[in-house]
């Protein structure tokens, strides 16, 4: 009876660690290199189309006209891909063979999930149809949701060169970044994915005029119309937010990352310049306007200018929110301070009440420029990002105009 117990001992033992051993060997399956289409499903039937390249199995680049974003954060495992995007939240993830992707565009903190797919081999953005009757090279003054109390004013700058065209709309609360299409016959479709956002612009063209929809994503779209107008402005981003009367000035109290309380009047920023960037994680405007106030702070060393960040945060607890902080300072390699001003919501109604001495806020980002005395010297609604070009750089000279004018008060 011994020995019969013994045996079925061992052979349970080895049954056991066969088992074991056959679990663990399957291998994980390498991306193939080179170009990809990839498509993600809005509304109405339409596919945003982006291309994207390969470059090994841990990392790739999203093509957006002029602009190349680096993804390195990739984890495959078996036939399972996970693609997370650098500062934003945004994953893709699903499953792969050689030639193919079948995966999720997914926003957590939204619950947002948008069906995503992708071929090997193929890296034209939109199929060309027809060739081009119209050409939209130039300045449309245009309007979002006309006739509804949701209207909003813009600026499409477009080039064009045979079917391709570039550009972006310009709002008064920023832009819609780098935007890249095609047109054939009279019809335009432009498209940019950043991991953030996903925006498709389709539309046609008779004569000066133009009509069309924008699609957010699969969430979201809206009716927008425009006309030639190359003399056309927007509104001074300079007026659009103030202090309310009543109030001295600017004021505010909130944690940084290590949990300790920042006030703009502390000891160490009296005194001082004070560039206070009102700005959310999840904003690409806002992280374009990051990188270039990063490039500022390092060019421009004195103990006479600090910039401030105000984090409007939607992620749903107060950890996840200072996770997605950490991740921008790391990535963006921002050296000044990024203060969580709000989670859970970042809207603007709700957010203003955090800044009670403003009229408004009206946009992500928007900048508030603080003199030596602590005197609101103005405020700069939105951003002209470097999708905008010569807009992009009136900006930055007039940025550093001004706050060269208040270092030598």
């Amino acid at each position: 009876m011994k020995a019969f117990f013994a045996t079925l001992l061992v052979f349970t033992t080895l049954l056991s660690c066969k088992t074991e051993t056959t679990t663990n060997t399957q291998e994980s399956l390498p991306l193939k290199t080179g170009d990809w289409h990839a498509v993600l499903d809005v509304q109405d039937g339409k596919q945003l189309p982006f291309t994207f390249k390969v470059n090994d199995n841990n990392t790739l680049t999203v093509f957006n006209a002029e602009e190349e974003i680096n993804v390195e954060d990739i984890n495959v495992e078996g036939d399972t891909i996970t693609i997370q995007f650098p500062v934003y939240e945004g994953i893709i993830k699903g499953t792969f063979d050689s030639t193919n992707i079948s995966a999720k565009y997914i926003k957590p903190s939204l619950n947002r999930i948008v069906n995503f797919t992708a071929t090997y081999g193929k890296k034209d953005r939109f199929e060309i149809e027809d060739e081009p009757s119209v050409d939209m090279t130039g300045s449309w003054e245009t309007i979002f949701s006309p006739g509804t109390e949701d209207s909003y004013v813009a600026k499409g700058i477009f080039k064009q060169h045979g079917n391709t065209i570039t550009g972006t709309f310009r709002t008064t609360t920023g832009d819609y970044r780098y935007l890249e299409g095609v047109v054939y016959g009279n019809y335009f479709e432009l498209s940019t994915f950043d991991g953030a956002h996903a925006f498709l612009f389709s539309g046609q063209v008779e004569g000066e005029q133009l009509k069309g929809t924008f699609y957010s994503g699969n969430h979201f779209k809206e009716p927008f119309e425009a006309m030639r107008n190359d003399a056309y402005e927007l509104p001074d981003a300079n007026s659009l937010t103030y202090i309310k009367d009543g109030y001295d000035g600017l004021e505010f109290t909130f944690p940084n990352l290590k949990g300790e309380s920042i006030s703009l009047n502390d000891d160490n920023l009296k005194g001082k310049v004070r560039i206070i960037q009102i700005m959310g994680t999840w904003c690409p405007n806002c992280l374009d306007e990051t990188r270039y106030y990063v490039d500022y702070y390092n060019a421009n060393k004195t103990d006479d200018l600090e910039f401030l960040a105000l984090a409007f945060e939607y992620a749903p607890t107060e950890e996840k929110a200072f996770k997605s902080i950490e991740r921008l300072k790391d990535n963006a390699n921002v050296p000044y301070p990024i203060l969580l001003a709000q989670y859970g919501s970042a809207d603007k109604a709700k957010s203003q009440e955090k800044l009670p001495m403003l009229n408004q806020i009206l946009s992500y980002p928007t900048t508030i420029f603080v003199d030596k005395k602590g005197v609101v010297r103005k405020i700069h609604t939105g951003f002209d990002g470097p999708a905008t070009g010569e807009k992009y750089e009136v900006f930055k000279s007039e940025f550093d105009a001004f706050v060269t004018e208040l270092l030598a008060e």
